[in-house]
């Protein structure tokens, strides 16, 4: 069977998203693909990651990095090609990312004169929830080829036809903190005996607002939000414990220590004040560096993408609050992977039609506003033209770093 057009490709795992750690469909079918395109491909790195390499002479090697899974969201968008999936949806461009990687791979294949060197493909589970990377990371994902250039793209809510670099951090470190009360349950009704969490939980999330305030300083971005209240209990029960998921964001290391410091301050606080008898719990459950391109390698990587894009393509980037775990598959998961020296490249691919952007009037900021976002029900790229600049995107990148050495 012929190999999909990345639209079809793109398409098709649209249609079929699989949310992270259950992976499985998607990674054998791009696999498949791979391995048709002549590429030596590795299975079951951290769970279902797949690691696929395609030697074409001496040079350095060149990693490209995508993302399998999708989110836990119920699509809106009304595509011919939406999810078939209740309730599960690549609301992130993941899909995307993934048909532009194969493309490029199948493209660098079919025309080895242009380039020398091995291009390393990795397709990573479980970023939504930041604990793929670390999981490959973990499993020997470099064990036979030691890459010295990972590459990364990631859509954005900008005009597709664009991609976009940033000098210094890009995206937010992050912290998420899973956190339980214990109270003591009894009877609505009132009365002695009953320490109610929900009551508490309430306390510390209006507290938490003003911590960003207290915390760091006017030119320190950083967030810190409430993202999960859990009190399983009916309107006549008070609830014995109550969850909470915090997420702590920040652009600097220092920064995520104190918020996150913080944080476990007021939930430790509101508890004795409210005077519970068991300490509540307060774990980390996920965490991910700063995303931060190496300057000289991204330079590098720009050049070439305006050479093949145009001059114009190529635009700057404001640093983001979202968050990534792929700096782990760079010199930040040395202590896993054993790769101290992998430069990390990473831009912004544009998502939106040009008609899209164009029907809101004011300056970029305010269109950018306007655009639907990442993760929303309704995100539906403009996948033609985002899949050809990501597509081209990736092999400028490749043949600027890897170019073929005159003999």
């Amino acid at each position: 069977m012929p190999s999909p057009k990345p639209l079809e490709l793109y398409q098709l795992l649209h249609r079929h998203p699989e949310p992270s750690g259950q992976e499985e469909r998607t990674a054998a079918t791009l696999a498949t693909l791979l391995r048709d395109a002549g590429l030596d491909v590795r299975t079951g790195v951290g769970g279902h990651g797949v690691v696929a390499a395609l030697v074409n002479g001496p040079g350095p090697v060149v990693a490209l990095r995508a993302e399998l899974d999708a989110l836990p969201v119920t699509e809106e968008t009304g595509l011919p090609w939406a999810s078939e999936r209740p309730g599960v949806m690549h609301a992130c461009g993941h899909d995307l990312h993934l048909a532009c990687a194969v493309a490029a791979a199948g493209e660098l294949a079919a025309d080895p004169g242009s380039w020398s060197g091995t291009v390393l493909v990795l397709l990573q589970p479980a970023e939504e929830t930041l604990s793929g990377a670390r999981a490959m990371a973990a499993d020997g994902v470099y064990d036979r080829w030691r890459p010295d250039v990972l590459l990364a793209q990631h859509l954005a809510p900008f005009p597709a036809g664009y991609v976009a670099h940033g000098a210094g951090p890009l995206l937010a470190g992050s912290r998420t903190l899973q956190v339980t009360l214990h109270g003591t349950g009894g009877h609505a009704a009132g009365g002695t005996g009953t320490l109610s969490p929900v009551v508490t939980a309430s306390a510390i999330v209006l507290r938490l607002q003003a911590l960003v305030a207290g915390e760091t300083g006017p030119a320190e971005p950083a967030v810190v939000s409430v993202g999960g209240f859990d009190a399983p209990a009916p309107a006549n029960v008070v609830p014995e414990n109550l969850g909470l998921e915090v997420s702590v964001r920040a652009m600097t290391t220092a920064a995520l220590d104190r918020l996150e410091a913080a944080v476990r301050r007021i939930v430790r606080a509101e508890a004795e004040a409210s005077g519970y008898p068991t300490a509540p719990d307060v774990v980390r459950t996920a965490a991910s560096d700063v995303t931060a391109s190496d300057p000289a390698t991204a330079r590098a990587v720009a050049a070439a993408q305006r050479e093949a894009l145009g001059a114009g393509a190529v635009i700057g980037w404001v640093p983001s609050m979202a968050t990534e775990d792929v700096g782990v598959l760079g010199a930040g998961g040395a202590d896993l992977h054993g790769c101290p020296d992998v430069r990390l490249v990473y831009w912004m691919l544009g998502s939106v039609a040009t008609a899209d952007w164009a029907a809101v009037e004011g300056d970029a900021g305010t269109r950018l506003a306007a655009q639907v976002p990442n993760h929303s029900p309704r995100f539906a790229p403009d996948a033609e033209v985002a899949l050809r600049t990501g597509t081209d995107a990736l092999t400028a990148a490749v043949r600027g770093l890897a170019p073929v050495t005159p003999t």
